[in-house]
């Protein structure tokens, strides 16, 4: 059986839940993970339970943060942004930083973008890295991202880092 196919079996998008909070915390006590994301390491839990209250009940009309799940465990999360006129930004954070590599990311991926073609009738996405993401970039032209333009940069692990936008049209 094909590996990719074995563990697309084993992802699923799911709502967030409140319940999910002590995997959240245990993420932003990963060094790698915090660093990759702009997130502080060790974030007070106050406030990142604050924040994760927020994303649990999110009411923005052109943003949606579902859950990924690996074999029935949290360990990451997808976004939708800037939903309009049938397009989205695609986003993808696997929250422990050991998991990274194995395809959940692409998987994870795949899934949303499923979710937001038959819920929501999205039919061009975009999505935005860093040139030093390596796997990113390779996940997105795996799923058939076009590089589209090289604007701006920001921190990525410690270094200012170029950001590349991409595009996919379904």
């Amino acid at each position: 059986m094909d590996a990719n196919k074995n563990l697309s079996q084993c992802i699923k998008i799911r709502p967030l839940a409140i319940n999910d909070f002590e995997i959240v915390l245990k993420w932003s006590k990963d060094a790698s993970f915090c660093s990759a994301n702009g997130w502080e390491l060790n974030r007070n839990p106050e406030e990142l339970y604050r924040w994760w209250l927020k994303c649990v009940n999110n009411v923005a009309e052109d943003f949606i943060r579902m859950g990924i799940e690996f074999n029935e465990k949290l360990v990451g999360y997808a976004d939708l942004a800037c939903i309009k006129d049938k397009t989205a930004e695609l986003g993808i954070a696997i929250g422990e930083s050991g998991l990274w590599g194995k395809g959940i990311g692409f998987n994870s991926a795949i899934c949303m973008m499923e979710f937001a073609s038959k819920k929501l009738g999205i039919t061009t996405f975009n999505a935005e890295t860093h040139e030093a993401n390596v796997r990113s970039r390779k996940m997105l032209e795996k799923i058939g991202f076009k590089e589209i333009s090289r604007l701006g940069s920001e921190e990525y692990l410690g270094m200012n880092s170029q950001l590349i936008q991409y595009k996919l049209n379904l």
